[in-house]
């Protein structure tokens, strides 16, 4: 292909500004971009690679500002009249980048010469596209005079020079030198305009991220012969398996085989229609030759664009298969089952976050999408359903069988049903550790928080979307909790793919991982899910969700109005059977793995009613006069319960509260281990700040233990830690490591406390100081390494200089996040526990950590 290209040109190969693509070429991806890197790559393999010169970041920032290279140095390196295209090449191919442009030298001599060569239909459709081309990409000119022009051949061609000459006010430039320099300047410019680089950021660009443009000698694919244009790849772009995908247009350039409709090939025989492989079957046997030899060489799946002039084919790009989540996995497995790559490589090629695509049911990527509201993504998946406004219609709705969105300005522990009966949440109110978050996450529910731009009229069970459109009960919407939107009617979705592939490769993950992966699970349900994602036991299950069931809640109220301890001794053994069978449960699905299980922690106002019927209720079951339940529940409340008597505090105000659950736990322990393998519980003290609460504590819990031995005639292993969620905890983890088998920091708390922030609040105005660098993220999503992680530093070293053996973990929901997991594991935390729904996620980031490591 460069037998016609003068010996001279040899010498000018190594101009900085203007490098000819050879196997030996300066050309990297931080200078040239990955378009650049790739095609050298295909010229090092032998490829038929037409003539190409890459231009580097630098030049084109220069000609961005005015300094154009030597544009006569560029059109030598080119057979005299050849024609030539030009296309962007950014240092990641995601970023997107300015349109190729084609056919550059098209001008009246060069078509009069190609009319006589390919015949002067194809030389008029060339010189017409170019023109075309040139005057809305790179004139500017008012695209509309083009796309008015309906006519082919010599007279389409005679009507778009007409058509430049007179909106330029001048004729077409014939200059193949000017051409080149104004495609080149518009590129340029256009890259660094002030919108493509908002674009550019908004897919994780950094401001000042460089372009560079290849400068490539066309194949033409219009002429005589069988000629076009085409892309072919060997997987499936969806599903990752084995399957010739691309299309192929007779008489076509560039990627127009895409959109070529009914016109365009498929390649492989297909009953659908007429195939390449028909049509050309030597031409596609090599390109399916090409494609797996750069799957082989390259490590990678790898897109083909080609041309084929004449029979012969060229090959004019090469790139990385663009891939759903679910592909992405299956691709990696398989190219280290054909040991292209290794498994640690296989591990490191998968993004953790995308696995949420496995795990949940998504709004398919091609489907419209009306908006009518947007929030905090708190839990990931799709899900589509009927308005309702209170968790008793939620619950309603599933008894008929109808899937149905939860409606609330924001949920609370009593609306723990209404989540499970729903197949999706929407709250007004809330961040990404609210009530409505945290349980969402924990039962794989999609949910949408913080959507304060929108109107939530409970009272007229009326939802306002944020253009005004009003949304009534029985409305059908689509709660996006992936992207945190609220769409209109019911899109096209995706189902959840967990297969075989999914669990080798988690495998694979946790070989090379070296920090354990727990999950909170507060239901069997939730423990199962957990043990089905492969999770090393439970880090935290929360006991107080399992009091706001029907036949629970009424003892849990007559418990809070007794008036003496014997009073609430006899309420909570009501309890006790309820309490010793959930344990019993979670300690059978768990079987061999740990299970920590944190004592009551909520404010005991929040299990009482605060409207009309719910008091009117209340005041029957522990019969007393409503007015006096009205001022017991009145003065019950508390002006900052967060911070009030709830947690430890509430073991030693109200100590038999504790007593009954740890009798619960220990009884539990000894039945489920009638069976199998023998249960450890680990029991947790939530919101200690000070030693003693865990002295008082223990003495009363130790006593249970013995009390529960000698009545059982069995004896059991228990461990008692902490929950270090307050700043002091942290800071006097030394005194309190003493009397604790471990410390697990609760990161949701601890940052609450730590910033002085409500987390069911900064997702009000989260967005404006993350938009305006106040903070670089939602300290509630991702963990403030250097604010709240000093304090967990400061336990971590003081815990473990007090108590060498003590078992250091986070259980916020910080422990499902991947840039949290690499702080907790250079803190030297043993293990996170997060939401069972996010250990997937957990799995893999750790074990990428951990390959990094090793790599370094």
């Amino acid at each position: 292909m460069d037998a016609h290209v003068p010996d001279t040109l040899r010498q000018e190969e190594q101009d900085p500004n203007v490098t000819l693509v050879t196997a030996t070429a300066p050309i990297s991806v931080p200078t040239h971009g990955g378009r650049a890197k790739c095609l050298q790559r295909l010229v090092r393999l032998g490829l038929p690679v037409p003539r190409t010169v890459a231009l580097g970041f630098g030049t084109v920032h220069r000609i961005a500002q005015g300094d154009l290279p030597d544009i006569h140095a560029i059109l030598s390196r080119f057979p005299d009249s050849a024609l030539l295209c030009v296309r962007h090449s950014s240092e990641d191919m995601d970023w997107g980048g300015p349109g190729s442009v084609l056919n550059i030298g098209m001008n009246d001599a060069t078509y009069a010469r190609l009319r006589d060569k390919i015949g002067k239909d194809a030389a008029s459709a060339l010189y017409q596209r170019f023109v075309m081309s040139f005057a809305i990409h790179v004139a500017r000119l008012d695209p509309d005079a083009f796309e008015e022009i309906e006519s082919v051949g010599q007279e389409g061609l005679a009507q778009a020079l007409k058509a430049y000459e007179e909106q330029a006010e001048e004729p077409f430039p014939q200059c193949a030198e000017r051409q080149l320099a104004e495609v080149l300047r518009s590129m340029a410019r256009a890259w660094e305009g002030t919108t493509a680089r908002l674009l550019r950021q908004a897919k994780g660009a950094p401001v000042d991220a460089g372009l560079g443009l290849i400068v490539q000698e066309m194949a033409l694919g219009l002429g005589i012969g069988e000629c076009g244009s085409g892309v072919l790849q060997l997987v499936d772009s969806d599903t990752g398996l084995p399957q010739v995908t691309g299309r192929y247009l007779s008489q076509s350039q560039g990627r127009e085989a895409l959109q070529g409709g009914q016109a365009a090939l498929y390649l492989a025989r297909d009953p659908r229609g007429p195939s390449l492989e028909d049509l050309e079957p030597a031409a596609f046997e090599e390109l399916k030759q090409y494609a797996a030899y750069m799957r082989n060489k390259l490590r990678a799946e790898m897109q083909i664009e080609f041309t084929i002039e004449n029979g012969q084919v060229h090959v004019l790009d090469g790139v990385r298969v663009k891939r759903s989540s679910r592909a992405a996995l299956r691709i990696a497995v398989r190219l280290a089952e054909d040991e292209i790559i290794t498994r640690q490589e296989a591990v490191m090629r998968v993004e953790p976050h995308s696995l949420t695509e496995l795990l949940h049911r998504q709004v398919d990527p091609d489907a419209q999408r009306d908006a009518i509201g947007r929030g905090v993504a708190a839990s990931p998946g799709a899900a589509t359903g009927r308005i309702v406004f209170s968790s008793n219609e939620a619950q309603a709705s599933a008894a008929r069988g109808e899937p149905c969105v939860l409606v609330r300005r924001e949920t609370s522990p009593e609306d723990v049903r209404g989540m499970h009966a729903a197949v999706a949440v929407l709250t007004e109110r809330g961040g990404m550790t609210s009530h409505a978050a945290v349980i969402g996450r924990g039962i794989g529910l999609p949910c949408v928080v913080g959507a304060v731009r929108m109107g939530f009229r409970h009272d007229d069970k009326l939802l306002l979307a944020e253009d005004g459109r009003r949304f009534h009960e029985g409305d059908i919407i689509t709660v996006d909790g992936s992207a945190g939107q609220v769409l209109a009617g019911a899109p096209k979705m995706i189902e959840a793919a967990l297969d075989d592939v999914f669990h080798v490769f988690m495998s694979w993950a946790d070989a090379e991982r070296d920090i354990g992966v727990r999950a909170n699970a507060d239901t069997p349900q939730d423990a199962a899910t957990a043990r089905n994602f492969m999770a090393q036991g439970i880090g935290l299950c929360r006991t107080e969700h399992m009091f706001f069931e029907d036949d629970r809640i009424t003892p849990m109220r007559e418990m809070i109005f007794a008036d003496s301890p014997k009073d609430r001794e006899a309420a909570l053994a009501r309890l006790l059977p309820m309490q010793r069978k959930d344990f019993t449960e979670l300690f059978r699905i768990m079987e061999g793995m740990p299970v920590c299980i944190r004592l009551f922690d909520p404010p005991l106002h929040e299990f009482l009613p605060n409207d009309r019927a719910g008091l009117r209720a209340l005041a029957e079951a522990v019969d007393r006069p409503i007015s006096e339940v009205t001022r017991r529940v009145a003065s019950m409340g508390e002006y900052n319960p967060m911070l009030g008597m709830r947690g430890v505090r509430l073991g030693i105000t109200v100590p038999e509260i504790y007593d009954m659950q740890a009798r619960a736990i220990f009884e539990a322990t000894l039945d489920a281990s009638r069976i199998g393998a023998a249960v450890v519980p680990e029991i947790m003290l939530p919101l200690v700040s000070a030693c003693r609460e865990v002295e008082i504590v223990r003495t009363r819990i130790d006593a249970v233990a013995a009390a529960v031995r000698n009545e059982r005639g069995r004896d059991f292993d228990y461990s008692l830690g902490v929950m270090v969620e307050t700043p002091r905890a942290c800071l006097r983890a030394d005194e309190i490591a003493q009397h604790a088998h471990f410390l697990s920091f609760g990161t949701n708390d601890l940052t609450q406390m730590t910033y002085g922030l409500s987390r069911d609040d900064a997702g009000r105005f989260m967005s404006h100081y993350v938009q305006q660098g106040v903070f670089p993220e939602d300290p509630f999503h991702r963990l403030d390494a250097e604010g709240v992680g000093e304090l967990i530093r400061i336990g971590v070293e003081r815990g473990r200089r007090a108590n060498g053996g003590v078992m250091l973990s986070v259980c916020g929901e910080h422990g499902g996040n991947p840039e949290s997991i690499a702080f907790c594991r250079s803190a030297g935390i043993d293990y996170v526990s997060c939401s069972p729904f996010r250990v997937p996620v957990a799995r893999l980031a750790a074990a990428q950590l951990a390959i990094r490591d090793k790599i370094a």
